[in-house]
């Protein structure tokens, strides 16, 4: 089976696609932006097993392309299939990635199992591991989500909730919690709002060179 016949018999199987959405999948080019667009972002970040193809039995590139495809088919104002798609990641890889939420052209995952990631603006090369809830917050009586820089990773069970900022270039260590909290740039991140560690991340490092 091609890539396509791999999707559309997953949603067909799953959600009863209809015949007027596999035509609208099969050429109605959001499949081929969703490919690119997923392309595009795996592409910068050294997954040993991305080799410039959608391979749907790898949890992460296809996790990538399903979200991408998603959006796409929002943005297209495919609604129907936006929810089918959306809801397919959620069954097969456990992540919450709704498709009405902007992530960066540039951004990945590894092991993506109870991820959730919520209404936020998020910087360029986000990367986040199992576990990881970025989402909105109650803060003096108003609703606020968070703004992520560029170049952020998150590790395994760290948050980001609410009026919080966080800095270019920050590690968020596994089981941090950031709430309501701004982080400057060039931060690792450890602890939990309101007793947070922050210390420099001398080094650098970059979520695309994992």
């Amino acid at each position: 089976m091609n890539l396509h016949d791999v999707v559309i018999h997953q949603l067909t199987n799953l959600f009863l696609l209809t015949d007027k959405e596999k035509g609208i999948l099969r050429h109605g080019g959001v499949f081929q932006d969703a490919e690119k667009r997923a392309s595009i972002a795996l592409s910068v970040f050294q997954n040993k097993y991305y080799n410039g193809k959608i391979d749907p039995y790898n949890g992460v590139i296809y996790c990538n392309f399903l979200y991408w495809l998603s959006y796409c088919a929002f943005i297209n104002k495919h609604i129907d299939i936006s929810e089918k798609v959306y809801s397919l990641n959620k069954v097969l890889h456990g992540v919450e990635l709704f498709y009405e939420i902007k992530l960066p052209i540039h951004w990945s995952c590894e092991h993506p199992l109870g991820s959730v990631m919520g209404r936020a603006e998020y910087g360029d090369y986000f990367f986040f591991y199992q576990g990881c809830t970025v989402g909105t917050s109650r803060h003096k009586g108003k609703l606020f989500h968070p703004i992520i820089g560029n170049y952020v990773t998150m590790y395994s069970n760290s948050k980001v909730l609410g009026c919080s900022y966080i800095g270019n270039n920050t590690i968020l260590s596994a089981n941090s919690y950031v709430i309501n909290e701004t982080i400057p740039d060039n931060s690792i991140v450890f602890g939990q709002s309101p007793y947070l560690i922050i210390k420099e991340n001398h080094k650098n490092e970059r979520c695309d060179q994992y």
